[in-house]
């Protein structure tokens, strides 16, 4: 997302540079042993999450996802939301 607020659409077009991002990470790891994690904040939600993992990321902040959606009517709003978000995170090996 561009910065400044929440909400915002993810750009699919930063998935190659999140590859880019993983194959340094990657490359850096294997000559130090030090791991950093590769962390997505913006856009994120249960419809792009997988695609999110795959291209590297290994954490994700989804604000708007849990807290901007679900129905109102859903008592259990939110447990429905981050339930579908790790269904979609499952299909990633």
């Amino acid at each position: 997302v561009n910065p400044g607020f929440g909400g915002q659409k993810f750009i699919p077009e930063t998935l190659n540079k999140l590859k880019q991002a993983r194959a340094r990470i990657d490359a850096y790891y294997e000559k130090t042993g030090r791991q950093i994690w590769l962390e997505v904040d913006g856009g994120v939600n249960a419809a792009n999450i997988a695609e999110i993992a795959r291209a590297g990321a290994d954490t994700f902040v989804a604000g708007s996802a849990i807290f901007g959606s679900g129905k109102d009517t859903d008592p259990n709003r939110y447990d429905t939301v981050v339930g579908e978000i790790r269904a979609s995170l499952a299909t990633v090996k």
